[in-house]
């Protein structure tokens, strides 16, 4: 076994600030060259964690021209690319748990963003140290770029006015950092590492600076983690990234092995719902070259035995129940057996603390539904005061229509809903939620952060039909016709003679033309001397109509539709309608959903 393991870079950051964009960078460096990993995820964002393994080689070539003729002494770097949305803090603090040193990745044009700050608060509470890329300096007015150059040579090439911009967003940053307890300091001036943290201006885009980024990240790591580095015996342990199923293997595990050694035929204990389960490895397989793990695709090499730090994939019976994001422990002998079981069945109770009613939240992965809950228990209103959002049912996998089953039983309206990330829904589950009986909602999304947005729009939207059905009496839906040779005024409003040919007419109602297209609102209902507020089938009147043009739009002899809100669509789904009422509902509802699919669900 080496004597020292490769230290373990956690990337972290805003939603675009370049953490993918760096890591995409820094593999194209290798002879092997692969599609850019923010391809293929969803929204060009991050959504699980993935592993690169940077050989030393590669960085020893790179970094050449700063390093003065010496070698770094770890055998490469293991770069985590941790999800980078403000909602990922579970998998950022599993990813941080796991890193020992992170890049820091802020866009210099954007500065300090909410996902930022919670990046330092998760780094501060893992004492995990770190530096900061200073990403995107090519969209510096001015700026001139070379492709692969170091920064410490292209801050000299730069004209006075361009490092006087570059100084304006820098010390900005230097002020935003002050704010959250933290000092920090170009990385070429830094003279105490311990007390200030390194910022390396860079352009992932252009490769300009990556060589001082990978050069100042190693180089604290084996100057002040070499004891952790170090540290490489004992039972191994790896964090399972996820499962997946490959032709040829059936399911496999990719897993970063942070301690020890692994081997062909080794006995492991991994968490399912279950509990513990155990199996023996039957086959391991590294990326070649720099490959990342999501997208190594048949560029794997099978190997006999790995030692950390690594990203590997394992094939093994009975991989069908693992669940992600949680550890996976050999089991070297016979005494360890009942203390690494017990462990692992720690990690086999989801560790969500939930309430007895809430709403139920489902997740691909447990790290995924993690970050879900703690994001959900922290979200906040408008004035920023928090929701105080209660979780009933947190679980991993589709949405069935048991789960359907449990959220419409709940009395709160706030309660039927079901949130879902990056977790499909059954086909009968699906049927019954396209149902317009249905009164659960399902809001997903393979980003998490829409997932936060729709939800907190569905609350608001839902607050505001509660308020209105509190003071509000159902309004019914209702088909007229123009009388011809009965407008009385042509705008302003336009009074116009009309006969209700079905349903009910109230004044503040507005007017539809069968397709759809908005005519005005009833502003008063006449007939004969008598103002009225309501008008009933087959009742010939006159009525004022707000916003409308006789002539323009709209014409004698049309026949209009009488529209009703939403909330109230759901409502007389459990009323007793006229069949003339019930037709003009069903009209509604299809011109409705040609806009908004969930209209009056």
């Amino acid at each position: 076994m080496s004597s020292r393991r490769q230290p373990i870079v956690a990337v972290l950051g805003h939603v675009d600030h370049g953490k993918t964009s760096i890591l995409d960078h820094i593999r194209s460096l290798g002879s092997e060259r692969q599609s850019s990993v923010m391809d293929r995820e969803a929204g060009g964002i991050t959504q699980h964690i993935g592993a690169t393994e940077v050989p030393a080689d590669i960085l020893n070539e790179m970094c050449a021209p700063l390093m003065g003729g010496k070698k770094f002494n770890s055998p490469g770097l293991l770069f985590i690319d941790t999800p980078g949305h403000h909602s990922f803090t579970t998998l950022r603090a599993r990813g941080g748990s796991l890193a020992d040193i992170a890049i820091l990745v802020i866009d210099i044009m954007d500065g300090c963003k909410p996902q930022t700050l919670e990046s330092m608060r998760i780094l501060r509470q893992a004492k995990t140290p770190f530096v900061i890329a200073c990403n995107k300096v090519d969209r510096l007015y001015g700026w001139q770029s070379e492709p692969g150059r170091a920064m410490a040579v292209s801050m000299r090439k730069q004209t006075s006015d361009v490092m006087a911009l570059f100084d304006q967003r820098y010390w900005q940053l230097v002020g935003e950092f002050a704010e959250h307890g933290f000092n920090i300091e170009r990385y070429d001036q830094i003279t105490d590492f311990t007390q200030n943290i390194a910022l390396v201006p860079c352009s992932a885009k252009e490769g300009e600076g990556i060589q001082d980024l990978l050069a100042v990240t190693i180089g604290l790591a084996e100057r002040y983690l070499a004891e952790q580095l170090e540290d490489v015996e004992g039972t191994a342990e790896a964090t399972v990234l996820e499962m997946k199923e490959e032709r040829g293997l059936g399911k496999t595990l990719d897993v970063i092995l942070h301690r020890g050694t692994l081997s062909k035929g080794d006995e492991f204990a991994i968490a399912t719902p279950e509990g513990p389960q155990v199996t023996r490895i039957k086959g391991m397989f590294s990326p070649r070259g720099m490959s990342e793990m999501r997208d190594a695709g048949d560029r794997w090499d099978s190997v006999d035995s790995v030692t950390a730090a690594a990203g590997l994939k394992i094939s093994a019976p009975g991989l069908d129940s693992v669940l992600a994001g949680t550890t996976l422990r050999a089991i070297p002998d016979v005494e360890s057996r009942e203390s690494i079981l017990a462990l692992t069945a720690e990690e086999c109770e989801i560790s969500i603390e939930l309430d007895e009613e809430g709403i139920a939240i489902k997740s691909d992965t447990l790290g995924g539904l993690e970050a879900l809950a703690f994001e959900l228990r922290e979200m906040e209103d408008s004035d920023g005061k928090p929701l105080g959002i209660q979780i009933r049912a947190a679980n991993i996998g589709p949405i069935s229509r048991r789960d359907i089953r449990s959220a419409e039983i709940s009395t709160d309206p706030f309660e039927r809903v079901i949130l879902t990330f990056s977790s499909s829904v059954l086909a009968e589950a699906q049927a019954e939620l396209d149902a317009d009986d249905c009164e659960v909602t399902h809001i997903g999304s393979d980003i998490i952060y829409h997932v936060l947005e729709e939800y907190q729009k569905w609350i608001e939207t839902t607050k505001q039909e509660l308020s209105e059905a509190e003071r509000e009496v159902v309004v019914h839906p209702g088909r007229i016709l123009l009388l011809a040779d009965h407008v009385f005024r042509r705008s302003g409003p336009a009074v116009v003679g009309v006969r209700v040919l079905g349903g009910r007419i109230m004044v503040g109602q507005r007017l539809l033309q069968p397709d759809g297209t908005k005519v005005g609102r009833v502003k008063s209902i006449r007939d004969g001397d008598h103002i009225l507020s309501e008008a009933k089938q087959g009742d010939e009147l006159a009525i004022a109509i707000e916003g409308a043009v006789i002539g323009r739009g709209v014409d004698e002899e049309d026949v209009l539709l009488v529209d009703i809100p939403a909330s109230h669509a759901r409502k007389l789904k459990k009323v007793d309608l006229t069949p003339a009422e019930q037709e003009i509902l069903d009209e509604l509802i299809v011109i409705h959903r040609k806009e908004d699919h969930f209209w009056g669900r």
